[in-house]
Parts: structure tokens; sequence; C-alpha cells
């Protein structure tokens, strides 16, 4: 089961969570937010000019949109469908990067590793808040980006939530 949100141009311009909020409040009215782990994807209606060769990602808007989204849910990667590539996209809004015609998308290394650990740090401290396990979770988020971690880094988290 996927579960979309549709933001558009005016949603976007003026900043409105209101799509991602509705989605949100409901999963959690349903008691049901676990289950919605991995399952979200956003429908994202922007108009560029038919010249303009700017991925979305690369919008000032749109990113601006992504980082009050980031602000207000910094758990929200727990929810995204990484398999439809949201994490991906989301880290795009997120991170500066550059694209490449051959090798794709290549994040700034100093700006992703921060993400990542930043995300690592959240998404465990939410996740365990929820009583949801969270050390493979965390472990996939960063593998997914290209960083593995160890049960060590684990442990010296769990020491700190102790």
């Amino acid at each position: 089961m996927s579960i979309a949100i549709a933001i558009d141009a005016e949603g976007i311009n003026n900043l409105n969570l209101e799509p991602a909020q509705a989605v949100i409040t409901q999963l959690r009215q349903q008691g049901a937010i676990a289950s919605g782990e991995q399952q979200l994807q956003f429908q994202i209606d922007y108009p560029q000019e038919a010249n303009d060769p700017r991925e979305l990602s690369e919008i000032p808007e749109i990113r601006l949109w992504f980082v009050r989204l980031d602000a207000q849910y910094p758990w929200m990667p727990f929810l995204l469908d990484w398999r439809a590539g949201e994490l991906a996209r989301y880290t795009a809004m997120l991170v500066p990067h550059q694209f490449h015609r051959t090798e794709g998308i290549q994040y700034n290394p100093e700006a992703l590793e921060i993400f990542v650990m930043q995300k690592v740090f959240v998404l465990t401290n939410w996740l365990q808040q929820q009583g949801i396990p969270s050390k493979s979770r965390a472990q996939s988020l960063a593998q997914m980006l290209g960083y593995e971690l160890d049960d060590a880094f684990f442990e010296i988290i769990d020491q700190s939530f102790k």
C-alpha cells in the first residue's frame, strides 16, 4: 500500500504543509504510524518552462518546502517509500548535490555525512519513543545513502539514552 501526498505550486510557494500534516495526523489518529513505514510518496506538481533543465530538487522553492517539512517532521524518512526512490529524492531536497548524466546524482560528501548522522540520531531517538526497534532501520537508512554503521556505534547511542 502506498500513501500519496500531493503538493502543488501554490502549496509549495506558500510553504503549506497541510497535505503532509493531514496524512501524518490520520496515521497518528489510527495509531498506525508504524504501518506507514516506507509507504509515503510525494506527487509534486510544479510547472516548469519547457526549456528549464532543472530537476525538481534544484528548484529553490521546492527545496524550501522540503526544508520546512523536515523541520516539522525530522523523522520523515521512516515513512518514505525507499523502493520508489523517495529517500533519495528527499535527501536531494535537503543535501547539496549535482546531477551527472552518466553517474546520476552526486551529493556533497560532507553535507551527506552530516545529513545521514543527523537522521540516524533523530530516527533512533524517535523510534525508541514509539516503541519500534530502531537499530536495523537506522542502519538501513545509512546503507541506502552509502554508509555502514556497526553495532558498536549503536551501543554508544543506546548508552546515551539511558
